[in-house]
């Protein structure tokens, strides 16, 4: 194998070595989330491909990975919703009549337009309010912001007097506003119910999403007085300061040592509004920085915040010191690895690397933090940036009730390259689900056509993987061959997933070939080296959430076996279908049959045995000789039926089409029924997808029956009108029309009411009209008999 390389931060250009600090060894720190809020599809892309990456250097190249990741549990953003919502709790408790509620609302609402759609209180006119909004709103705004959408719900809210609950959004920054100040913070409870509930939330998220969990994980409430302490050491060496009670880090005395400071994002340094965002929104009035540049490594706690004692006064860590003193505190000086979404890079990582590396520094001589940095690109939508503005931002919770399984959400992302963005496309997951679909159809058709050879033996041990020490010069053993040699060279060159996913995708296409061109001579040794190779990539790479390590199964891992049931457990729904089967069998009128007597006198059991006693336990397996079984006797009704007579052969049909479409498929099983008396082939396919196959098969031919209904009902009523028209004699359908004042003998006009002749070009279509009904009334006499 060539030395991994892979794309580093801190070194801009292509792919560099990657050298362990230690050999065979790892350490690693991933920014975890600030817990706050529920997790979105951008946190499913950051972790997933986190993840991936920690697999492929686990289970791939063999890496010992100490992973550690910490959850922001004090920040900005938490204080806020934490203060906010406990505001609101307060409000509801203080027992408004509907007329103070309603000022309240008002007072919300338009402090909330004020905040943030200034155009809708410029305006000249009256006061804003809910009867004027909307044609104010539509003139300045339009529909797209979420401010607009927040206020609109207020509008609803205030005009059904539901304000608390379904107005919340503009109600909490306005209590906010007037109460924060008020509220005692020495009861910290706020804040830590919060994250604690969505610290469980995230994480319920990473396991839908078969996230590893991390070795350790760090909260910064849990590290506080190390965080001070830590900031005191790098004031004492002369790169930080203090100013009016908070503490600063001096960039400007950093870089007079020689320290390069921005190393990450040197482009961003003097981004104003990158800063300010890396400062917090609470961090605005803090002053005393020497330069703007400078960050805060300890915050001066004001009213409303959470606050720890320090030789500074009451306070709390900025936002970047946290990792530099979690990850120091289990990885030491040095790390080998350091992660996070690319939007961190600045100020954020620029910021962790200045503040860890002026704490470890000694004067004159830099130290390296962080050996390699890794970055992972954005998400987009359909080129658009999820934003909950744009409609397009979902909760990872929604897409995996929705949309989305957590195979098919981390297919997406191997597709692309982890440091590059992602765009969600409709061709990017028409791309997932084919890639998907081939997978699992050809691990499904190879365990079909091993069970049919009765190979069952090699498809409990394992055909000998084939290596390069074989030597293989042609056929499927070379093609696995080059998919070996292309995934390595994909996953070398700074986990390239994309080749990696097209090296499998290749060798399925070639194996389908193989497996259509060789039906009597197939090479199943080395399909199912094949298969086996397959499985453990997918397995390496997550998208088996069923799945442990090695990996050297054949194909995904259904729930039944990852449970590890009980042989005698595992195998009783492939049981009571087989006695089902064999009991209907005998209760048909058959004629006599030694291949029927035969295999109803033929029992499975001591196959079962032998196979529990040589310790298999995955239920499939276990479950071949009761479906080979149930699958022989069904085939041989299926032979005998064409024989009889239709009375007799309409329950072996029924029975037949009832084992394939609901005795096998409720437990995941589907028979491929195949011409020319071929056996049929049994085939592991998940239950639900099976039944939704079959209801969807129902629905479509109970539509076509409901329309042909309809069809047939609506030529009746046409057959019924028409034979009601016939009924009339010709000489009388003119006789009645106002238009008309005279007639000849036949029933033709002859006047107008006005005593016009009837003009001719009118004469000769009333001709054909009535030439038609006298053909039609002789058809109806002809049919029905006697006269109108």
């Amino acid at each position: 194998m060539d030395s991994i390389k892979v794309h580093n931060s801190l070194k801009p250009g292509g792919p560099v070595p990657f050298v362990p600090i230690e050999k065979g060894k790892l350490s690693w720190y991933a920014c975890g989330p600030t817990v706050y809020d529920q997790s979105h599809l951008g946190h499913a892309r950051n972790y997933v491909s986190t993840d991936i990456i920690r697999r492929i250097l686990m289970h791939y190249f063999g890496f010992d990975v100490k992973f550690v990741m910490n959850f922001t549990d004090v920040d900005d953003k938490i204080i806020i919703k934490a203060r906010r919502q406990r505001l609101l709790d307060l409000e509801k408790k203080k027992g408004y009549t509907d007329a103070q509620t309603a000022e309240l609302a008002k007072a919300a609402f338009q402090a909330y337009a004020k905040s943030n759609l200034p155009l809708l209180v410029d305006s000249e006119g009256p006061e804003l309010d809910v009867n004027n909004y909307i044609p104010r709103r539509d003139a300045a705004y339009g529909k797209l912001k979420m401010h607009i959408s927040n206020m609109t719900q207020a509008v609803i809210a205030m005009n059904t007097n539901s304000i608390f609950g379904m107005a919340d959004e503009i109600l909490l920054p306005y209590l906010d506003s007037l109460y924060k100040e008020t509220i005692d913070t020495s009861d910290q409870s706020m804040f830590t119910d919060l994250t604690k509930f969505m610290e469980g939330e995230f994480t319920d998220d990473m396991d839908n999403l078969n996230v590893l969990r991390p070795d350790i994980v760090t909260r910064v409430t849990e590290y506080v007085p190390q965080i001070a302490k830590f900031v005191e050491r790098i004031v004492e060496k002369g790169y930080a300061y203090e100013a009016e009670g908070s503490v600063y880090f001096d960039i400007t005395s950093f870089e007079k040592d020689g320290n390069p400071y921005a190393r990450l994002r040197p482009d961003c340094r003097g981004d104003k509004a990158l800063q300010e965002e890396g400062e917090g929104s609470l961090s605005k009035s803090l002053g005393g920085k020497k330069s703007p540049g400078d960050f805060a490594l300890w915050k001066k706690s004001k009213a409303g915040e959470p606050y720890w004692p320090s030789k500074w006064g009451n306070g709390r860590p900025g936002w970047h010191i946290e990792c530099s003193v979690m990850a120091s505190d289990h990885l030491g000086s040095r790390m080998d690895l350091h992660s996070g979404g690319v939007d961190l890079a600045f100020p954020h990582h620029d910021n962790e690397l200045a503040q860890s590396e002026a704490f470890y520094c000694e004067h004159g001589h830099e130290h390296n933090w962080v050996n390699y940095f890794l970055h992972m690109g954005h998400l987009s939508i359909s080129g658009s940036k999820m934003s909950k503005s744009l409609k397009n931002f979902q909760t990872i919770k929604d897409a995996l009730a929705s949309n989305y399984t957590a195979r098919s959400m981390r297919i997406v992302f191997l597709l692309g390259r982890w440091n590059d963005g992602v765009e969600i496309s409709p061709d990017m997951r028409t791309q997932a689900d084919n890639w998907e679909s081939a997978v699992n159809n050809f691990f499904i058709n190879t365990k079909s056509l091993l069970a049919e050879a009765s190979d069952i033996t090699a498809a409990q041990n394992g055909v000998k993987d084939i290596s390069l020490d074989d030597k293989p010069t042609e056929g499927l053993a070379a093609d696995l061959e080059q998919a070996k040699k292309d995934l390595e060279a994909g996953l070398i060159n700074s986990f390239d997933t994309p080749q990696a996913l097209r090296a499998i995708l290749e060798l399925i296409r070639k194996a389908n070939i193989h497996i259509a061109e060789h039906k009597s001579d197939m090479d199943l040794a080395s399909l199912e080296a094949i298969a086996r190779w397959i499985t453990k990539i997918v397995g390496i790479l997550g998208l088996d959430a069923n799945a442990k390590p090695p990996y050297d199964g054949l194909g995904w891992v259904s729930a039944a076996a990852a449970a590890n049931l009980e042989p005698t457990v595992a195998v009783k729904p492939y049981q009571d279908v087989r006695a089902a089967v064999v009991k209907d069998v005998q209760s048909l009128d058959l004629p006599t049959s030694d291949a029927i007597t035969s295999l109803l006198s033929q029992s499975p059991d001591t196959e079962f045995d032998a196979l529990a006693s040589s310790g298999v336990r995955d239920p499939e397996q276990l479950g071949m000789p009761y479906l080979r079984s149930v699958s022989r006797l069904r085939d041989e009704l299926r032979r005998v039926a064409p024989t009889l007579s239709p009375d007799a052969k309409k329950p072996i049909l029924a029975l037949s089409d009832r084992v394939r479409d609901y005795d096998l498929t409720n437990i995941g099983v589907y028979l491929d029924d195949r011409p020319d008396n071929q056996p049929s082939l049994i085939k592991f396919i998940p239950a639900a997808e099976l039944i939704k196959t079959r209801d969807e098969k129902a629905a479509k031919e109970a539509e076509k029956a409901r329309a042909k209904e309809e069809a047939r009902l609506a030529r009746e009523k046409a057959d019924q009108e028409k034979w009601e028209k016939a009924k009339s004699k010709a000489e009388d359908m003119y006789r009645s029309d106002e238009r008309y004042s005279e007639w000849d003998a036949d029933g033709m006009p002859t006047k107008m009411k006005d005593g016009s002749e009837v003009p001719k070009s009118q004469l000769k279509k009333l001709k054909k009209d009535w030439d038609r009904q006298k053909k039609a009334n002789a058809d109806w006499q002809a049919k029905f008999g006697g006269a109108a």
